[in-house]
């Protein structure tokens, strides 16, 4: 069972030495509405057929509820009462083995408390990662506490939601903001309360807040426009505007403006490595933008970083001839990028003459936009949107995403100055991707974006020049004087 970050966001752990005018039971439902988004019923001083009995009802409870359960160790009892999901410890059954009894559709968490331990949960198949303690804990007495930045080390090397436990309370929560874990789970924070119900709804707020504070993160890997319209400048840009941090791994330094590139100055591979190395290993990007690359190497080492890294929401912008109609990429480069790049890529966002290039199409019409999305989609395993515009489908964009096609219609915006285009919408791709928006909706956030750049009319330089990607200041603050 796939998990999902928002089911993090207020884990609930059992335990009834808090029993007391109510029953378990009644104190989960009282979390439940109050806002626990999981509930993981740990047992461990009751004989297998009074805990059966009880995670057959907590289960019941839990559905009526469109909550989740999770059953703490006992891997029998979470198949006998049909739970959602086990948690295991280290001490306990190891990852795979637990999914080889419970198959694919149950979800399985594993306990840990370094780097190593997150990293081979996740090899061996965990859904989820509970890490802590990160605060001193009485509830679990034994357990040696986890620091910040190990917590942040964690969050940052796995690809599946990772859940804060052991001494949390509404006073420290705060804490835990720019680690990027997904939600925290809570023990006598909830059931020690004397109002379980509206303490839960405090305590949720507390954990949206946050995890909404930590801003998502975008890498633009591209190379420098020294006028400002295109490349890692347009990317870095965009992806402000659209609500995302962005960070850079430049490729080349261009000597460019409106009216054409002068000079390119390539970067060594061994320094675009480090670029990469240096985002990857300390701010992980939520999302990945490629834009100009010029040389095969330079592919190949951006393609064997991202395996490496099982980077994601990858968007590759195949940038190989300017606005102006200068040539930015080499022929090697070109063919290193469909082998290398394209099977990584989630999106690819060719124009109508890369498209050519990428699918063997000659492009004249819908249909043969059509035709070209679906080779390039069906021989590497990306979607594609191919754009319009170039005079053959006004401003209408065809989406191919393994199998599925949708048409994005839009209105040509009389406006010569459009350099920068195609690195602007896929840059606004991966920010509204790395936000968590679906693929479609991000392509079509990413086009209302770009229409505004473009309706704003910026007028600059002698040649195609650029558009205004920070149009929306000017309807919030009002044009600068």
């Amino acid at each position: 069972m796939k998990c999902k970050k928002e089911m993090m966001r207020l884990y609930a752990v059992t335990d009834r030495s808090w029993v007391g005018r109510q029953t378990l039971l009644e104190q989960v439902e009282a979390a439940i509405k109050g806002g626990a988004t999981l509930v993981q019923l740990r047992e461990k001083g009751l004989d297998e057929e009074t805990f059966l009995a009880e995670a057959v009802a907590m289960r019941a409870l839990c559905t009526a509820y469109g909550v989740l359960l999770i059953i703490n160790d006992n891997v029998e009892i979470a198949i006998k009462c049909r739970a959602d999901g086990v948690h295991v410890g280290q001490k306990d059954m190891e990852a795979g083995n637990v999914r080889t009894l419970v198959g694919e559709d149950m979800m399985i968490g594993v306990s840990v408390q370094t780097l190593a331990q997150a990293q081979a949960a996740e090899a061996a198949g965990a859904d989820y990662l509970g890490v802590g303690a990160v605060f001193p804990t009485t509830t679990k007495l034994d357990a040696r506490e986890v620091t910040h930045e190990t917590l942040k080390e964690i969050c940052a090397a796995v690809h599946i939601p990772v859940v804060a436990i052991g001494g949390i309370k509404k006073e420290n929560i705060g804490q835990l903001a720019g680690s990027g874990v997904d939600g925290v789970a809570l023990v006598s924070a909830i059931f020690a309360a004397k109002d379980i119900e509206n303490e839960c709804r405090e305590l949720k707020m507390l954990s949206e807040k946050m995890v909404g504070g930590q801003m998502k993160t975008a890498l633009s890997i591209a190379g420098s426009d020294s006028c400002g319209g295109a490349g890692i400048q347009a990317d870095i840009k965009t992806m402000t505007m659209n609500g995302v941090y962005a960070m850079s791994a430049v490729t080349a330094l261009t000597a460019q403006n409106t009216t054409g590139v002068s000079d390119i100055l390539e970067v060594e591979p061994r320094f675009l490595q480090g670029q990469i190395d240096a985002v990857f290993t300390d701010i992980f990007p939520d999302a990945v933008k490629i834009g100009m690359v010029s040389s095969a190497r330079l592919v190949e080492v951006i393609a064997r970083r991202l395996a490496f890294y099982k980077a994601k929401n990858i968007v590759v912008d195949p940038v190989m001839v300017a606005t102006s109609g200068s040539r930015l990429m080499r022929t090697d480069a070109v063919d290193t990028l469909i082998k290398e790049l394209l099977p990584l890529a989630a999106l690819v966002t060719p124009n109508i003459p890369e498209a050519e290039i990428l699918s063997g199409v000659k492009i004249q019409g819908k249909e043969d936009m059509e035709e070209a999305a679906r080779r390039i989609g069906d021989a590497h395993g990306c979607a594609v949107l191919l754009k319009g515009g170039h005079d053959v489908n006004d401003a209408n964009d065809f989406l191919y995403a393994h199998g599925k096609c949708r048409w994005f219609e839009g209105k040509r915006i009389d406006n010569p100055n459009t350099h920068g285009t195609g690195c602007t919408l896929s840059s606004a791709i991966a920010a509204n991707l790395a936000k968590g928006f679906d693929l479609e909706l991000s392509v079509a956030r990413s086009k209302e974006y770009i229409s505004g750049a473009l309706s704003a009319m910026l007028d600059l330089g002698r040649g195609c020049g650029p558009m205004n990607h920070a149009f929306d200041l000017d309807s919030r603050f009002g044009r600068m004087a």
